[in-house]
């Protein structure tokens, strides 16, 4: 059978253009310029702020339209303003229920391609594959399930989860086709199924992230050493260690600053009240991102060290394209250490210690030593991450389905 017509079922999607809306946004937009013909089932527009978008607040509850030259049906799903376990799966529930309906108004599939999270988006995914007797490729950005045990929401023992995983085993059976973003994940990937498997890690665009033609951006015009976080302000995030590195650097040296929106934002915004040399700004639109990565001096980011094979930041992806180098924690077993190792990109630590501020003085005081990590950080993701090196090596991977 060859492939021709494809429903793309994705919870995030554009206008979103940050993490899993930014790239299923480019990966339809590559399968359309490559002469397949598209519908994507999602959600109303509501990440990282979760708060549906102003621009579809008063729409409908179902709403078709085109972007992009693609057919994209959206259901309004219920967003939680302060979202918790309960919330997420009634959210999830939600997105569901809704999107169901939405896929009886394709009438042609060869091929579903379901993006998790959410996990139910396969559910989805086989309802079509049963409906249309076409294949199903199923691709996890993240494992929702081990994510929530590893950042605290819940406990394995806990009849919910084991329900949950039992149902996650049975719904990553039914792909014919499964894939992920690194090679720890992978493995995990490879617990859950016996489904043949495909690394398909995130990708950059290297002119999108361009030192070579990026401005300053007004978010970092100190005259001190900027160092930037710019991502989501979640749970996976180790938020009190941020406040103590905030609490050890010397404030007359460096400016930090955030850029993000996310489920601890109130939280971090009077943690942070206490400092001057901290500054918060609401994230930016995608046609800025190269020149407020461009501009910091160091990127930072601090993971929960507990969280391991689950989660492949692709935030590291655009810090590494800027030519800057960052400094990490996370577990000692993850693959951002690997990756950090192989390309001298900056410094990672498997946890928060007074080393960590000697260091970053020991780096920033050497320009040279600054800038050659930077560059190293650049040459590597261009390397094993261009976007048209991945998209490429999916699109020989959909021939053979």
């Amino acid at each position: 059978m060859k492939i021709k017509n494809i429903t793309f079922i994705s919870l995030n999607y554009a206008p979103e253009d940050t993490a899993i809306g930014l790239y299923s946004t480019q990966w339809v937009s590559f399968l359309k310029d490559a002469g397949f013909k598209v519908t994507v089932v999602t959600a109303f527009p509501y990440y990282p702020k979760w708060e549906i978008s102003d621009g579809y607040k008063k729409k409908k509850v179902f709403l078709q339209e085109e972007l992009f030259g693609t057919r994209v049906l959206r259901y309004k799903q219920y967003v939680p303003k302060n979202p918790n376990f309960l919330k997420r799966i009634i959210h999830l529930s939600d997105f569901t229920f809704g999107s169901f309906f939405n896929l009886f108004k394709i009438k042609e599939c060869d091929l579903v391609i379901s993006v998790v999270p959410f996990t139910t988006s396969v559910l989805l995914g086989y309802i079509q594959k049963k409906r249309f007797k076409s294949k199903l490729w199923v691709h996890v950005q993240d494992f929702e399930f081990d994510a929530a045990l590893q950042t605290g929401v819940g406990k394995k023992k806990n009849i919910i989860f084991k329900a949950l995983f039992k149902l996650e085993k049975w719904l990553f059976s039914k792909a014919d086709l499964g894939s992920t973003i690194s090679h720890s994940m992978l493995k995990r990937f490879s617990e859950k199924t016996t489904s043949e498997q495909f690394f398909l890690p995130n990708w950059i665009d290297e002119e999108k992230i361009n030192p070579l033609n990026s401005e300053p951006h007004k978010y970092l015009s100190s005259n001190k050493i900027k160092i930037l976080y710019s991502g989501n302000i979640g749970d996976k995030q180790d938020w009190d260690v941020f406040i103590k590195f905030c609490n050890d650097i010397n404030p007359g040296i460096y400016d930090v600053v955030v850029v993000g929106d996310g489920a601890k934002k109130d939280w971090l915004l009077e943690k942070i009240s206490a400092f001057s040399n901290v500054h918060y700004y609401p994230p930016v639109p995608f046609e800025e991102l190269s020149d407020l990565l461009c501009s910091a001096d160091v990127h930072i980011l601090f993971q929960k060290p507990e969280v391991i094979d689950t989660v492949m930041p692709s935030k590291v992806l655009g810090m590494m394209a800027s030519a800057k180098p960052s400094i990490i924690i996370g577990n000692e077993n993850s693959e951002v250490k690997s990756i950090f190792e192989a390309s001298d990109a900056g410094l990672y630590f498997s946890k928060y210690s007074s080393i960590l501020v000697t260091d970053l003085q020991h780096l920033t005081n050497n320009k040279e030593k600054l800038q050659k990590q930077g560059d190293k950080a650049r040459s590597y993701v261009i390397e094993n991450f261009s976007k048209d090196k991945i998209l490429s090596n999916m699109l020989e991977k959909l021939k053979e389905l």
